[in-house]
Order: C-alpha cells, then sequence, then structure tokens
C-alpha cells in the first residue's frame, strides 16, 4: 500500500479544520476561513511540489507561500485601527513573489530568503501585538482577549520559526543542492500550518458578529482624540463613565462586550480607556469588566435560587471555566461554595 505524502495529510486535517468552520456559519468566522483555506492550498501545493515535481506548481507554490504571512496578520489584526485603509498594502510582497517567480527561469533570484524575511517580519510584528496585552485585541470578545493573546503569540512564534525553516532551504541549496530541501519542507509545514491554522480560527471565533459597526465607531473617536489627555483628572472622568456604563446600563452583561464596543457606548476612544484603566486600576479592560460580573454573580448567588449555570449566563460569561477561574481569582472559593457561605450565613 502506497504511503500518503505527509502534506497531504496536513491539508487533509486542514480541510477538516476548514469544513467544521464553514459549518458554524457565524460571520465573524470568514476571515478565519478564508486563511484556512489558503493553508490547505499551500500544504496541496507544498505536498504537489515535492511528489510530482510538476513546473506550473513550483512557480505556484512561493507565491502561495507568500500569501500567508499577510493573510496571517489581517486576521490577527482585525479590528485595529487604520487596518482596513493599508489593506492591499500587506499584498504588495505577493505580487513581488509572483515576479520573481515567473522571471525563476531566466534570473534565479533569492526568492527563498525573501520568504524568510516576509515570514521573520509579519512573525515578529505578532509577537509585538500580543506582547502588548489582551487589550490590543480591541474588536475580540473581553472573555476571549485572553484566549486571543496566547494564539497571536502561538502564530507570531510559528511565523519566525518558518522563517528559519525558508533560511534552512536556502543554505540546502547553496550547499548541499538542495537534497535535505524536501524533509526541511515537510518537517516545517507539518509543525506550522495546522497550528497557525488553528491559531486564527481560534481568533475568529472570538470576533462578534456584529463587530464592524463597533469597529468603524471607534476608529472615529480615534480620529477626532488623536492626543488624548492621559491626565489623572481625565483616567478618572474615563473611569467613572465606564462605571457608569456598567452600574447603570449593566453593560458588562452583554457576552459578545469587546473593548469597541464600549469605547463606542462611552464616546472615548479604546486606547484612552485602556490607558485609563491601566494605570489607575492595575488591570486590563477584561478583568475591570469581569469584577462587575462577579459583583452580580455574588448577588445572583446569595439572594436567588437561581442554578449556578443560569447565574453564569446572566452576569455574561460565556464559558463554565472563564466564570469558575474569574470567581475564584476575585473571591478565593468558587460558586458552589460562595452560596453555601452566604445561605448558612
Amino acid at each position: 500500500m502506497p504511503a500518503i505524502p505527509l502534506p497531504f495529510v496536513i491539508a487533509l486535517l486542514l480541510a477538516v479544520l476548514l469544513l467544521r468552520l464553514a459549518l458554524l456559519r457565524e460571520p465573524a468566522l470568514r476571515p478565519a476561513i478564508g486563511f484556512v483555506a489558503a493553508c490547505t492550498i499551500l500544504a496541496v501545493a507544498v505536498g504537489a511540489r515535492w511528489t510530482f515535481d510538476w513546473r506550473f506548481v513550483r512557480f505556484l507554490q512561493p507565491v502561495l507561500a507568500s500569501a500567508v504571512p499577510p493573510i496571517a496578520w489581517l486576521c490577527f489584526a482585525a479590528g485595529r485601527k487604520g487596518q482596513g485603509a493599508a489593506r492591499w498594502l500587506h499584498f504588495l510582497p505577493v505580487a513581488l513573489i509572483l515576479i520573481l517567480s515567473a522571471l525563476w527561469p531566466v534570473w534565479r533570484s533569492p526568492v527563498d530568503l525573501l520568504l524568510a524575511l516576509l515570514y521573520l517580519g509579519y512573525g515578529a510584528a505578532l509577537l509585538r501585538l500580543a506582547y502588548a496585552g489582551p487589550d490590543g485585541f480591541e474588536a475580540a470578545r473581553l472573555s476571549d482577549a485572553a484566549g486571543v493573546q496566547k494564539a497571536t503569540l502561538a502564530a507570531g512564534a510559528l511565523l519566525v520559526s518558518s522563517a528559519i525553516v525558508d533560511l534552512l532551504i536556502a543554505i540546502d541549496f547553496d550547499l548541499y543542492r538542495g537534497i535535505h530541501a524536501e524533509t526541511i519542507v515537510t518537517l516545517g509545514n507539518l509543525f506550522v500550518l495546522p497550528v497557525l491554522a488553528y491559531a486564527v480560527a481560534v481568533v475568529g471565533r472570538s470576533m462578534p458578529a456584529d463587530s464592524t459597526g463597533d469597529i468603524a465607531a471607534t476608529e472615529t473617536l480615534a480620529t477626532e482624540s488623536a492626543r488624548p489627555d492621559v491626565s489623572a483628572e481625565a483616567d478618572a472622568r474615563v473611569l467613572e463613565t465606564v462605571g457608569r456604563l456598567m452600574r447603570e446600563r449593566q453593560l458588562f452583561r452583554d457576552p459578545d462586550l469587546t473593548l469597541n464596543r464600549i469605547a463606542r457606548r462611552a464616546g472615548i476612544p479604546a486606547r484612552q480607556i485602556s490607558g485609563a484603566v491601566n494605570r489607575l486600576e492595575g488591570q486590563n479592560v477584561s478583568q475591570l469588566v469581569n469584577s462587575y460580573r462577579i459583583e452580580a454573580a455574588k448577588r445572583l448567588l446569595a439572594e436567588t435560587d437561581m442554578p449556578v449555570t443560569t447565574v453564569m449566563f446572566e452576569a455574561g460569561f460565556q464559558t463554565k471555566s472563564n466564570f469558575n477561574r474569574e470567581f475564584l481569582r476575585l473571591t478565593g472559593r468558587s460558586p458552589s461554595d460562595f452560596r453555601r457561605a452566604a445561605t448558612a450565613g
């Protein structure tokens, strides 16, 4: 029985992930679906390139590979200020690789080196985005912001790893005429593509379906407040405005709440809200919102007979693990233990 080349196995796994994402029918997942589809096509191209060595696939593979980092960046940086206007600029490297790949028969350009630099640059940009903290993902649900940050960190590390793979390929062709290139490419794609695709899927699922209006509104606010006041008095006013939204309108009960949505309701740029919360409260916006959610949950647990799961949803949480973790962090006990103690008291 002939063995199936590893890149085709990877393509099959990615196709299964693609099908699962498509069946969810969530508009917010469209960028992730597009990225996973691109990864699937690239995995098929890699398999065809090293299995059949077709000339057309040999030309197409570097072009497809050059599209992966820009698409990954557009997925992870969705909703950040200025992304819409400069979106097309991210595909200029793809056009350059397309031209160089077409000219390969007449000019052996350093395509592998350029791909390595491309992956390295976007990988470093994703790492920088992740290290900015959960509040940097303004369009993600606050309950999912920490997970999105971790996924972005993983994606950045994987792109940097892929850059190292491309450099190894270039060195192999220079020193050994490419006799190890197939093994290097196979192992590199084995680790990079599936994990990167899954990380983008995590980000896609964290974006509420109707976040487009919030993004546009916060971009307008940011434009109108190009130089926000960062004094202690201004920070206090920002916190008071956000606190009023939480107390009077109970905005924290929205399970799809994002930093962009808070900014739109408050009429304050997202970056200014994030900075004020960080400077005065020593925490991020997600933690601040969760403190309001936990206070609401404590009241419901002490004053009603609602099941714990119902309390969780009423307070604005979506997952039991997140609810239990935050409840334990802020109260030092589980929701069930808190209810028993409140009843006994």
